[in-house]
């Protein structure tokens, strides 16, 4: 017995769907989301952290010289974080007024002439208005460009904070020929801490970097790299393996010609 339905061809039965791949679980999931928070909000809670510590040291500084009926809680129900920065902020700027002119120099000069004669007042006095003369100005160039020294032993290299030439007392003492530089080698992960010393200048390879970069590379002790290319770090990895295969006596990789469709 046969109709028309025996001349049709089997239906086709659609291939099984394959089951989504399994990542752990609810455990694997709850671990990633935590992460993701926590890379989210640890930089925002710590930026506050550290803004908050900052305007309340101000604050303890500068309020014991206010007058207490020139002080917010003093007519308000609650203290007002920021007024004592804000007082030292309008302090800073009439201290600067004034020392611009004729009378606020001699004021200057007799003071650091007083300090002067303090014997273990005067070199700090001298050092520290060095340092924030050096640094606080606005044509200064020390620390503005960064450098890498063979530091601690041959074939090693540091990231150096490049300041100024050693003053002719120094650089006479300085043996060779060779025209030298002040560095400073911040250590990780902390960058205000390092070493100090005096190294030739033929021996700075000078890096297109800035300063700011060079704290967070240090400061992540190399695991954020700033500004890097991520075809540039796929490059540099791709050549690692080739040259341990080639020390290995392995032919190098060779990267697989497009399919042309």
């Amino acid at each position: 017995m046969s109709s028309r339905d025996d001349n049709l061809p089997p239906p086709t039965i659609p291939p099984e769907t394959p089951p989504e791949p399994h990542h752990g679980g609810v455990m694997a999931r709850f671990r990633n989301y935590f992460l993701t928070g926590l890379v989210v909000a640890g930089p925002i809670a710590i930026t506050f952290y550290l803004t908050w510590w900052f305007v309340t040291w101000v604050d303890g500084l500068v309020r014991p010289f206010v007058p207490i009926a020139y002080r917010p809680e003093t007519y308000l129900p609650f203290g007002l974080p920021g007024s004592g920065l804000i007082v030292a902020v309008i302090a800073l700027t009439l201290l600067g007024f004034l020392t611009a002119n004729l009378i606020g120099r001699t004021l200057v000069d007799l003071g650091e002439k007083i300090l002067g004669r303090i014997p273990a007042v005067r070199a700090i006095y001298r050092g520290l208005k060095q340092v924030f003369e050096t640094l606080f100005s606005g044509n200064g160039s020390s620390f503005r460009r960064v450098g890498l020294v063979e530091f601690p032993s041959p074939g090693m290299w540091s990231i150096v904070l490049i300041s100024q030439s050693p003053n002719p007392e120094v650089a006479r003492r300085l043996p060779g020929q060779e025209e030298h530089i002040s560095v400073f080698l911040p250590c990780a992960p902390n960058p205000t801490t390092g070493f100090f010393f005096y190294v030739p200048k033929n021996k700075i390879i000078e890096v297109e970097m800035s300063a700011e970069d060079a704290a967070t590379l240090i400061m992540s002790a190399g695991v954020v790299q700033p500004g890097s290319d991520p075809q540039k770090k796929i490059a540099a990895l791709a050549g690692m393996a080739n040259a341990a295969r080639a020390a290995n006596g392995t032919p190098p990789l060779q990267p697989a010609p497009a399919k042309v469709e």
